[in-house]
Parts: structure tokens; sequence; C-alpha cells
């Protein structure tokens, strides 16, 4: 019994000490998705108006900065071993566990809305396009229609209602318009059939914010999933005994 004793005694802090690792390398990977995505979205943010769709985005890194004090007392606690640590080390991960739970939900809920966002938003945005005077939503146009090959809205036509087109009437759509492989194309209109991107970027925008965002809910899922293992082998490792008199029983 003695001997068991002893392993026990020993087995608990190197399981700490493992659990301490996992918070670490989940607080990095957590800070990274996040930054991550503050960056993604930075390249879309003309496309959306709700400031709060990024909120799950800033929990995520705030949970992952968390994680890695939670280490750190873990840590701390488990080399000292002190029951007030080891408790804070059990109670503030399940308040953590309770925040990513609560990341899920609304990262549902501003991925359910960000149709309604980009449908709102890219009709001003493509309304103010200005190519003789460049400004960042203009960039913001020019870039996404390179990087997911769509034109226009819902196709490279609706270019042709907008004040640029009508202003300009040199009856073409922007070179961002061009397939890769079009080296001749200059955009005229009409187009030859494999010169313009066919797709139009409304619904690529849709769902390429919505990867992001489903990116931040799997993030917080995946994370309290570790939490719970991770709660659930502290807790079975136990607190370490407090001293009790010669006496006591």
């Amino acid at each position: 019994a003695g001997s068991a004793g002893v392993l026990l005694s020993r087995t608990i802090p190197l399981w700490h000490y493992l659990l301490n690792l996992i918070f670490w390398g989940a607080a990095g990977i957590l800070c990274y998705v996040g930054a991550y995505i503050f960056i993604t979205y930075d390249d879309y943010d003309h496309f959306f108006e709700d400031v709060y769709t990024l909120i799950p985005t800033v929990v995520i890194i705030a949970v992952g900065a968390l994680l890695f004090i939670i280490g750190l007392i873990g840590c701390c606690a488990t080399i000292r071993e002190s029951r007030c640590g080891l408790a804070m080390f059990v109670i503030i991960p399940l308040l953590v566990f309770v925040t990513e739970v609560v990341v899920v939900v609304l990262g549902y809920v501003y991925r359910a809305k960000e149709e309604n966002e980009v449908d709102h938003s890219i009709q001003k945005v493509y309304k103010t396009y200005n190519a003789t005077n460049p400004d960042a939503a203009n960039w913001a146009i020019d870039y996404v229609q390179g990087q997911l090959h769509c034109c226009g809205i819902h196709n490279y036509s609706d270019w042709e209602n907008t004040d640029w087109f009508k202003e300009t009437k040199n009856q073409s759509v922007p070179l961002s318009c061009c397939r890769e492989t079009a080296s001749s194309c200059n955009g005229s209109l009409p187009p030859a059939p494999s010169d313009l991107c066919a797709k139009g970027c409304e619904a690529l925008v849709v769902k390429k914010l919505q990867e992001i965002m489903m990116c931040v809910i799997w993030a917080a899922l995946a994370f309290a999933a570790i939490q719970l293992l991770g709660g659930g082998g502290v807790v079975s490792g136990h607190l370490p005994p407090s001293s009790s008199p010669a006496g006591g029983i």
C-alpha cells in the first residue's frame, strides 16, 4: 500500500505538468487562430458593418491568453503543492469552458447573420467604386475579385449599373474581373467567353466569411473538449491532502 501511495504521489504531479503543457499549447494555437481570423476579416471588413461579428474572435484570443495564465498557475501550484492554486487550476478552466460554449453559440448566431450583412453592404461598396481615385473600398473590391475569382455582385453585368461604369463610358469592367489564364483580357464588354470570371462575388464572400466563423466555432469546440478532459484529469488526481494533527483519524 505504501509503494502504491508513493507511485500515486509521483504520478499526479506528472499528470498536472502534462496538463500545463496542453494548456500552453492550446493557448498558443487559440491566439494564432484568433490573429489569423482577425487578419483575414480585415480583408473583408468592407462587406459587413456589424463590428460585433468579431466578438467570438476577440473572446477566442482572450481565452488563449487566459489558458496561458492557467498553465502558469497550475505549474506553480504543482511545484508548491498549493491546495488553493490547484483549486483555481480546476475552477478557472471550468469558467473558461463556459466562455467557450458561449463563443460557439455566438459563432452560430453571427454566422447566420453574415448573408444579410454582406447583401446589405456589398451593394454600397460596389456603388462607391472609383478606379480614378482609389481608396480602401476600391482595394477591397479588387482584392476580393482577384482572390475569389469572381466579378460583380452576381455576375459581371452588375458593373454596368455602377456609377463608375457610367462615368468612365469605356464599356469595360475592372481588370480584377479577368481570369488568371486570360493574358489578353482588358475587361472590355461584351467579354470573350473565357476572359472574365463567371461567378458573382456576393455568394463567395458569404461563403468565405462563414468558413472563417466556422474556424472560430471549431477552435472553441476543440479546446472546450480538451478542457473537459483536462478538468477531469485534475479532479480525478485530487488535491494535495491537507495536514492533520497526529492524533487525527
